[in-house]
């Protein structure tokens, strides 16, 4: 008789997001009253702007609680269409745009409308965790490409050259990054663009964290805007939930050539059918009337990055590359010679610091904070750091 509990399918078998495992522990830990620094959410500490959230009540008094087209309200797809060719000089239309329920699931149904089994994937490192579980549920196959802090963690085009295959289908890049909040430049974009487009391979481009960018020598580049070979060859996948505080709404949107959205739209039909109705006019308003309010996180969490960085600074036997984006810093700790699994959960237990560990990331020897949290959080978690460091 078959075991029913160990036949499963692709999907069957993934394994639980690090960052999300983390966070719950943390989280069980504050519950029972332990002063836990959270440093390992991808969550802005803010608010939903007001004018956002009541957008959103209108939305339900007014009786916008019913299905939607699949791929979303059409005033929403035709102000994401404004908004690319405005921010991203991306040339798009409402027709090529698909509303989702979150980036995260904007970036698996690109992956599951485009690849499959004999596909591979190209996937630089360090990755965000759920990247490699998207291609394995997809059934595809990755490729990792390592990085180097030195280069920026930018993909050198030699070894992504080498990487590529006859079944290659597509490259995954997230700028600005997560994990290492690393930006990429417009000169690294254009020569995998001419990789991409010489090897005949998709891109899927994740800007979820575009509107945090913070020095002026880095800013943020969509490469789908470099010319039109690049762009008929790119999925943007963008959405709401970290520049406008909206991490609960779970609301996101991608734009890509028409005949994968086409794929891409049924596919979420099925799925999903469609993004919550109200939640898509917050959306709406977040692209017409909350520029402000976006402006004004990133110039604190600007503050911030700032802040941390001096402060880990100054932690002996670590280093830190300084990021230009996002919300998180990667943290080097192989000098202490254990893994970085082990490192926090000693970290967690013994000093009540919430850290992912880099292994979840293609990043072992490395820790990932977030500092998406207030100041006076910041600088006790790295106290602690630093005390638990000197133990070590």
């Amino acid at each position: 008789m078959k075991d029913l509990q160990t036949t499963l399918g692709n999907m069957g078998d993934l394994s639980a997001s690090e960052t999300l495992a983390i966070s719950a522990k943390a989280k069980e830990l504050k519950a029972k009253g332990v002063d836990v620094c959270v440093m390992s959410a991808g969550e802005p500490d803010f608010e939903t702007p007001q004018v956002i959230k009541q957008a959103c009540i209108d939305a339900l008094l007014s009786g916008k609680t019913t299905y939607t087209p699949a791929n979303g309200i059409i005033e929403l797809r035709k102000a994401i269409a404004e908004k690319f060719l405005k921010d991203n000089k991306i040339n798009t239309t409402a027709a090529q745009v698909v509303v989702s329920p979150g980036a995260k699931f904007s970036v698996f149904i690109a992956i599951a409308a485009l690849c499959g089994p004999g596909d591979e994937v190209i996937i630089p490192a360090p990755y965000w965790v759920s990247y490699p579980q998207m291609v394995k549920a997809a059934g595809a196959t990755c490729v990792f490409v390592n990085t180097l802090p030195e280069n920026n963690y930018e993909v050198d085009p030699k070894d992504l050259e080498s990487a590529v295959t006859e079944k290659t289908k597509l490259m995954i890049l997230c700028s600005p990054s997560n994990p290492t909040g690393a930006v990429y430049r417009r000169e690294t974009f254009e020569k995998i663009a001419e990789i991409a487009v010489r090897r005949n391979f998709m891109v899927l481009s994740d800007e979820i964290y575009e509107k945090l960018v913070f020095d002026a020598d880095k800013p943020h580049v969509s490469i789908a805007s470099l010319n039109d070979e690049i762009a008929n060859l790119t999925i943007t996948v963008n959405g709401f939930s970290k520049a406008y505080a909206m991490t609960g709404w779970r609301l996101g949107y991608l734009t890509a050539p028409k005949w994968l959205v086409e794929k891409i739209g049924s596919l979420q039909s099925h799925l999903t059918s469609n993004a919550t109705t109200f939640a898509q006019y917050g959306g709406l308003k977040a692209l017409e009337a909350a520029d402000k309010e976006c402006e004004e996180m990133r110039l604190i969490f600007a503050e911030r990055r700032d802040l941390i960085c001096n402060l880990l600074a100054e932690v002996p036997g670590i280093s830190t590359p300084r990021p230009s984006g996002a919300f998180y810093v990667m943290i080097d700790i192989s000098s202490f010679g254990i893994s970085s699994v082990e490192f926090c959960d000693r970290l967690i237990e013994e000093s009540q610091v919430a850290a992912v560990p880099g292994t979840g990331f293609g990043a072992e020897g490395t820790i990932r904070l977030s500092y998406a949290c207030d100041d006076s959080t910041i600088k006790k978690a790295v106290k602690r750091l630093a005390e638990f460091c000197a133990k070590l």
